[in-house]
């Protein structure tokens, strides 16, 4: 598993998917890696981020402030664990980690430009559980460069 860390996402094909640590997600982690393998190419996976939305590093004390490289390192950790624990050790397909400093629907229409497809999840942890898309998934659906694939919680 190779990893990329950028403020953008320049890719060049793929099955892009999103990933945060939610249900529908994960989920959409493991039809992206159905679908990155039926199509024999590379899966990329995006994790976008903020300090408001970063697991604290495990290494930081009580009342310390985390600098942004060690906010980002727990993130890429973050993000390989939830990878191995849904995917398991092989998941059948070259993957790359590209962990992002950005708002989740800017990095996700970033890797879209050059994406063959983006899998999202049909609702984040936003707080509105009536919705039939959340806004992440609306964005994507509405401005993404290549098709996008919603994938619903009875998958």
């Amino acid at each position: 598993m190779t990893e990329r860390t950028w403020q953008r996402v320049d890719i060049d094909g793929g099955v892009a998917v999103g990933l945060e640590n939610s249900a529908s997600a994960l989920r959409a982690l493991t039809a992206a890696a159905e679908e990155a393998k039926c199509r024999n190419t590379v899966l990329h996976i995006v994790r976008a981020w903020s300090i408001r939305t970063a697991p604290k590093p495990r290494d930081c004390p009580p009342g310390a402030v985390p600098s942004t490289e060690q906010y980002e390192q727990s993130v890429l950790a973050d993000t390989h664990q939830l990878v191995s624990e849904t995917l398991g050790g092989d998941p059948g397909c070259p993957v790359e980690v590209h962990v992002v400093h950005s708002p989740s629907p800017q990095a996700l229409l970033s890797a879209s430009r050059g994406a063959d497809m983006l899998v999202v999840g049909h609702r984040g942890r936003g707080g509105f559980s009536g919705l039939l898309l959340g806004a992440v998934a609306e964005q994507c659906v509405r401005h993404a460069s290549c098709p996008v694939l919603v994938v619903r919680p009875s998958m």
